[in-house]
């Protein structure tokens, strides 16, 4: 709720998702916790964060031990490879680093990263003498995974009850590419910056919501996705209660802050203010085609042989729309909506990087959330299996994805 007088919209999602679990489920989600609202989240949401800390451990270690195996720093593959590298020289030098690909006419700036994790590396790196840039950035990830995952149940509580929040966290935590969440990637921090503020705009905490959106806009490029939930939900509250408080207003106005300024100075320092940082991203290849560029990779695959890596993309992405109409079907709260479809539109909207719109879509949980539910409805025994098959299945693909795939994740 808001804490000030009158219903908020919040309030109201809340009661009309409570409606459509029905009071028996609910009771029956209170009793396996043993508490209510207000305390059922400590032992169900620890019991949530340590299976996702047991399943994402293990992918840890099998990719260490085959790095191990195959005379490989288990470091340096999980904290300096891909675009770590890049983290790291941004975090070492600063900006200003530039790779010209001429077989594939590619000129690759380091001014399409965005600031937060490799400041967030850097600072670490001086706090903790000895770790370097590489370890800072793998305890930055690991942290951010951590707290994505107390957000994931806290999101997943709030909208379907507390048994549906812990196979939520859990099944984002198998998934086929989670063994990103354990590396020097910036997909952990911006799946915990989104799960908050989506938590902060569905109990009508508009200022922390906007402050989360800020920080999810300083470091990914799809952390507009966040600003945009959170301004289409304060716009929404607006219209419902014109003599809504400021912080709404202040909350719309300021989510996409962190977003608009880092493309208005790399804009600045290119000569362009609002064309700048998309000049960057087309010299990587990377442009918005409607998902022309998509449909092409997914017709080649399906007509040639690729490897495995290239192959499962187009299940991935045909698996996560068929997701996204059940999340819809499901009337989630519309934050939810706003945050999954605007991350959805810019992944599979972009040209380029296929064999990583996998990882582009790791931040968007929300999409779990009807499966979390059938398996909540489910024997206990029979979402333990799902569990156990996936959490093995993910480990091995993931080893695969950073030891053996052809292709930068």
């Amino acid at each position: 709720m808001t804490g000030a007088g009158g219903t908020s919209v919040a309030g109201t999602w809340r009661r009309e998702t409570a409606g459509r679990r029905g009071g028996g489920r609910r009771g029956q989600d209170d009793g396996q916790t043993g508490g209510q609202d207000g305390g059922l989240w400590v032992p169900a949401g620890l019991f949530a964060v340590g299976v996702f800390l047991a399943v994402r451990a293990l992918g840890v270690l099998v990719v260490a031990a085959g790095a191990w195996w195959a005379g490989r720093d288990p470091v340096a593959v999980l904290g300096a490879s891909w675009d770590s590298a890049w983290y790291i020289a941004i975090a070492e030098q600063g900006y200003g680093r530039t790779r010209v690909w001429v077989a594939i006419d590619s000129v690759q700036s380091d001014l399409a990263f965005f600031p937060l994790y490799p400041g967030l590396m850097r600072l670490l790196s001086a706090l903790l003498p000895g770790v370097g840039p590489a370890g800072a950035g793998l305890l930055a990830a690991w942290a951010a995974a951590v707290a994505g995952a107390v957000g994931v149940y806290r999101v997943g509580e709030l909208v379907a009850g507390a048994r549906a929040g812990v196979l939520l966290v859990v099944l984002w935590g198998v998934l086929p590419h989670s063994v990103v969440l354990g590396i020097a990637y910036t997909e952990a921090l911006l799946a915990a910056f989104a799960a908050w503020a989506l938590y902060a705009v569905l109990r009508g905490r508009w200022l922390w919501a906007a402050a989360l959106a800020v920080l999810a806009g300083l470091t990914r490029p799809t952390g507009v996705a966040v600003a945009a939930a959170v301004s289409v939900a304060a716009l929404y509250e607006l219209l419902l209660r014109p003599g809504a408080p400021a912080r709404v207003w202040a909350a719309g106005l300021l989510a996409p802050a962190g977003w608009a300024a880092y493309l208005l100075a790399v804009g600045v320092r290119r000569g362009d203010p609002l064309g700048g940082y998309f000049a960057v991203q087309r010299d990587w290849g990377s442009y918005f085609d409607f998902g022309r560029g998509l449909a092409g990779s997914v017709a080649r695959v399906l007509t040639r042989g690729s490897p495995l890596a290239t192959t499962v993309v187009p299940v991935i992405v045909a698996v996560s729309l068929v997701l996204a109409v059940l999340l819809v079907r499901t009337w989630a709260p519309l934050p939810l909506l706003v945050y999954t479809g605007v991350l959805m539109v810019i992944t599979l909207g972009g040209a380029g990087f296929f064999e990583s719109k996998p990882r582009f879509l790791l931040p968007a949980f929300p999409l779990l959330l009807p499966v979390a539910a059938a398996m909540a409805r489910a024997r206990p025994r029979a979402a333990v299996a799902v569990t156990v098959a996936l959490a093995g299945l993910s480990s091995g693909y993931g080893a695969y994805l950073l030891l053996s795939a052809p292709l930068p994740l």
